[in-house]
């Protein structure tokens, strides 16, 4: 058996694995790009597998970037089946439709620039019709049950605990009269998410192909996480501010519909009942089209719902719905949002503020102090939510330029994704280990950590592949191919543009510093001499840059 990383190599998105066993060759995952423009270019690439040579794929969730490129696999010819939950279906039949809409609408930008230049026009990726068309192939299927997909290839999803229908998926393969087993978590669930199951403990594997993203970090528990929102939601409404949530439209706009819901059983003493009635009197806002019909989706597949939330359905108390909730579908709805000065909680997508309604409300809402901007979801490099938890002091949204003054906060254990304590107790789970780990789906620094931790404890070998390795899964894990990405020049071009840019903003914010808090009356002379010298050098090296020496 062999697997091919084409995704989720040393970054968090575009999940993409190519695996060849017992004469099939079929795929895990086909998601997009998110973030930087060098990742982004990436989605529009030409996939480097044959398509006609794929005999099915096995999709672990519908987030984008696991399930974002399927509609583009469609429109090349793919016409094989794609294993899912129930759930993942569901959901994909709303979600891609609605990346359909955005490629359209960031064709139609793009053309316009083009135009102006005299340029041919370029199409979208895919439209909405063609994802649409797409989701002809999906087969829904159920947690726990063994499928043979073909003769000697069998496998088993389980819920991973991470959005609806998510999965961590178990995959016999037997060849040569041998059978080896390949689990691939696609992503796995915080412990403590509200509504969902805790993920599945896989008995065992003899390969893992495991998420990585919290690798180096730890989240703050449920409890805690409650009461830090409830304090910074009230303190923002007391001052007569509204509070902006950018979340991700499936799975975190849940969580946090049945937290404020949950808040009325956790009450504590007076002020956190004080708390609580400021919270509960200021309007909720969901400002999403996309969360709305996810969040109809969650209601129609309430048997997937932990235990808790269950017993608390029982009783008649649906957890995604309270007094003061408010849903706006309409464009002008949400305009008019923006237009009130009445304190208010506005939860709107997308999560990493680089689409979608949240970025009007940024550029309405950031300038302002009085104004929070909670985070409650991570933030990969290159977009904009990740600029703004960073400490950008100003950011461009539309083509102006807005000031971060707003109070900006980041509850790290809204996570959907396991922290690195139970990533590790997720792999000390087994009882028959895994002869080795692959690690996916995170970024270089949390990934050595990660790595570093598991050797320590467990002795297991740990690969971090490169994208478009190949490895022969056998008793010596090396790479026996390599994938040429032919645009890998482009790529390198546009990073040496991206660099350029943060440079500038760099720039700037180093400038707004040495104003405000060095070049005082009170700065130490000798300080500023050595600052003085250390700018004296970087402009010797800018200088020999623009000569070209």
């Amino acid at each position: 058996m062999k697997v091919t990383f084409l995704g989720a190599t040393k970054t968090v998105t575009g999940s993409n694995f190519l695996v060849e066993g017992a004469g099939k060759k079929f795929l895990v995952d086909c998601g997009m790009y998110q973030g930087q423009a060098t990742d982004e270019l990436q989605n529009e690439s030409p996939f480097l597998f044959d398509v006609n040579e794929i005999d099915f794929m096995l999709l672990t969730h519908a987030h984008i970037d696991h399930s974002g490129r399927i509609p583009k696999l469609y429109n090349e010819g793919y016409r094989n089946p794609i294993f899912a939950t129930k759930a993942t279906c569901d959901l994909c039949s709303i979600m891609l439709p609605d990346s359909g809409h955005i490629q359209e609408m960031e064709a139609e930008w793009k053309n316009k620039k083009r135009k102006r230049k005299g340029e041919k026009e370029v199409p979208p990726m895919y439209t909405a019709e063609d994802a649409v068309r797409s989701l002809e192939v999906f087969r829904p299927i159920k947690y726990d049950e063994l499928i043979e997909i073909a003769p000697n290839i069998h496998v088993r999803f389980n819920d991973a605990g991470h959005m609806l229908g998510s999965s961590i998926i178990e995959i016999w393969v037997r060849e040569d009269e041998k059978e080896t087993k390949i689990v691939f978590t696609g992503d796995i669930g915080n412990n403590d998410i509200p509504l969902l199951s805790e993920p599945t403990m896989i008995e065992s594997a003899d390969y893992l192909v495991m998420e990585s993203t919290y690798g180096n970090r730890l989240h703050i528990r449920n409890d805690e996480k409650a009461e830090e929102f409830l304090k910074i939601v009230s303190e923002t409404l007391d001052k007569g501010g509204t509070v902006v949530i950018p979340s991700f439209a499936v799975g975190r706009t849940q969580e946090i519909l049945y937290e404020l819901n949950n808040l009325k059983d956790t009450i504590h003493d007076e002020e956190f009942y004080r708390e609580y009635e400021t919270i509960m009197k200021a309007p909720v806002y969901v400002d999403s089209p996309l969360a709305i019909s996810a969040t109809e989706v969650f209601e129609d597949n309430m048997d997937l719902f932990d235990e808790e939330t269950k017993k608390i359905m029982q009783s008649g108390d649906n957890p995604l719905e309270f007094p003061g909730l408010k849903f706006t579908r309409t464009a002008d709805e949400s305009k008019e949002l923006n237009e009130s000065n009445e304190p208010a909680i506005i939860i709107s997508a997308s999560g990493m503020c680089e689409v979608g309604r949240i970025k009007h409300h940024l550029k309405h809402n950031l300038w302002n102090p009085n104004t929070t901007i909670l985070f409650v979801g991570y933030q990969a490099q290159g977009t904009l939510g990740r600029k703004i938890v960073d400490g950008a002091k100003t950011v461009k949204i539309f083509g102006e330029e807005i000031a971060v003054n707003a109070r900006i906060e980041y509850i790290e254990g809204y996570s959907g994704h396991a922290d690195q304590e139970w990533l590790l107790n997720f792999i000390y789970s087994f009882f028959t280990k895994p002869k080795h780990i692959f690690l996916v789906h995170g970024e270089p620094e949390g990934q050595k950590v990660l790595r570093d931790k598991i050797i320590e404890n467990t002795e297991i070998p740990v690969t971090i592949p490169e994208f478009g390795e190949c490895y022969e899964l056998d008793d010596n894990i090396n790479v026996i191919g390599k994938v040429e990405n032919k645009r890998a020049k482009e790529y390198v071009r546009l990073e040496v543009l991206g660099r350029m840019q943060t440079l500038k903003e760099e720039l700037e914010d180093m400038e707004s510093i040495v104003k405000e808090d060095i070049l005082t009356e009170y700065a130490n002379d000798e300080e500023i001499a050595k600052l003085n010298d250390r700018i004296k050098e970087l402009e010797r090296q800018i200088v020999k840059i623009v000569e070209n020496k």
